[in-house]
């Protein structure tokens, strides 16, 4: 996703590292490197000047913290200020014990029917049981696309072939879906010209008509710094609460996309990255921006454990270094590690770590950290401190709260104490031999 802009930023902060020392001269060259690389990845020309301002501002003007060298300084830095022009982290929110409805709405071409199968496919590999109702009655073709993608995402679809009024066929999609018991139902409406009056007053009717929990905006990465005017656009019809950006695997204006989408409000949730069902993401604003700085150098990881050490609470290390950590801490390491980026880069620059690690190798340890938070959210305060008192009964309720399997909650329990093990006798310093006994190394 976005190579080129990967790369360029890359490059700079690998320059920056190799640097004997850091004067003015170089934070200006990081900067002149930073706008360079933005403006080729179409982000807005006021907004490139601004967040370079603010770096070179901050670089010159701060100390560091104690111990932290001021390259390391100054790298963090970069990566506060693209993270913050990303916006800040907002994912879905499913309640439990109900069902959720989510309305898909767009411009055609955007991507909505695919967009509608990709998030099906998402929501039910995290355990969620979904439905599709088909409400495009303009695009020809438009439900046998839908039935045909959802199929492979494992959805029900509902919809009425040769119908017109897409209000009635959405209040009918949800009674039909309503009995089921569903977690999720999302509905995939007509996409036509942002301008187009007739389209942004019926996107109010189904708004009424559907009552949803969120409204999600989906748009085509590829017209970069045009996001913008269609997001206020929809915004003004209905009220929007989050973007999803698609085709930005080979798009050179994704970063002026994902910045357009964010100045307005309306946070991006999701990004399609490829043409699989499979190829939606849950967007990061901290991770994207790890990735393209490629933050897993061996650097970073010190930084990580010089953080870990300096910061942390010294009640919490106690606890951890003397055998006596509970699940909270557990799944604070494993946030701590997350937070410098994607894990690619963090495990291939361990010493001793295999190179070249596969794609679906840091998918399956990215996904296995989120899938352990929602195990832990699901536990009693009082298992969470004891995670001994988890016998079979526990483990089977947890399981059914939390929506993953009673394997996965024995996964995290035995990833948890192989964890306690490391941390006691390397006196949480030993992250290296920690993340291979979890399976993520």
């Amino acid at each position: 996703m976005l190579d080129g802009l990967k790369d360029t930023l890359g490059a700079a902060v690998k320059k920056l590292a190799r640097s004997q020392g850091i004067d003015e001269d170089q934070i200006k060259a990081l900067a002149r490197d930073v706008q360079r690389a933005l403006l080729q990845s179409d982000v807005n020309v006021r907004q490139v000047l601004e967040i370079t301002g603010r770096l070179e501002k901050r670089a010159l003007g701060e100390e560091p913290p104690p111990g932290l060298p001021r390259r390391d300084h100054v790298v963090k830095i970069l990566y506060d200020e693209l993270s913050g022009l990303l916006g800040p982290e907002q994912g879905l929110d499913i309640r439990e014990g109900r069902q959720n409805t989510i309305v898909l709405l767009g411009i055609q071409g955007s991507g909505k029917t695919t967009a509608a199968s990709k998030l099906a496919r998402h929501l039910s590999r995290q355990g969620r049981s979904v439905g599709v109702v088909g409400a495009d009655t303009h695009r020809p073709g438009a439900l046998a696309q839908l039935r045909t993608m959802c199929e492979r995402a494992g959805a029900e679809v509902y919809g009425e072939e040769g119908a017109r009024d897409a209000p009635a066929i959405v209040r009918r999609g949800m009674d039909h879906f309503k009995p089921k018991g569903l977690d999720v139902v999302i509905v995939d409406t007509a996409g036509r010209h942002k301008e187009e009056s007739g389209l942004l007053e019926e996107m109010g009717r189904i708004s009424e008509a559907a009552s949803p929990d969120v409204v999600l905006l989906v748009i085509d990465g590829t017209i970069g710094q045009q996001c913008r005017a269609q997001a206020e656009a929809f915004h003004k019809a209905v009220p929007v609460g989050g973007v999803i950006i698609t085709k930005l695997d080979s798009s050179a204006k994704g970063g002026g996309a994902l910045a357009a989408s964010a100045a307005t409000g309306a946070r991006v949730m999701y990004v399609g990255t490829g043409e699989r069902i499979d190829d939606l993401e849950a967007f990061s604003p901290t991770r994207f921006v790890g990735r393209m700085l490629g933050m897993g150098d061996v650097q970073a990881v010190l930084d990580l454990a010089r953080r870990l050490e300096a910061e942390s609470d010294e009640v919490r290390m106690k606890r951890i270094t003397s055998g006596r950590m509970n699940m909270d801490d557990f799944m604070r390491q494993l946030e701590d590690v997350s937070k410098t980026g994607s894990l690619r880069g963090l495990l291939e620059s361990m010493p001793g770590a295999p190179g070249g690690l596969k794609d679906d190798q840091v998918d399956k340890a990215e996904e296995r950290i989120e899938k352990w938070r929602y195990i832990v959210q699901s536990m009693t305060g009082a298992e969470k401190s004891d995670p001994d008192l988890l016998n079979q009964s526990r483990v089977k309720r947890i399981a059914r709260g939390s929506g993953w399997t009673e394997g996965d909650v024995k996964e995290l329990v035995k990833g948890y104490k192989s964890s306690k093990s490391m941390m006691k006798a390397a006196k949480g310093r030993q992250m290296q031999g920690m993340l291979r006994r979890m399976g993520l190394g």
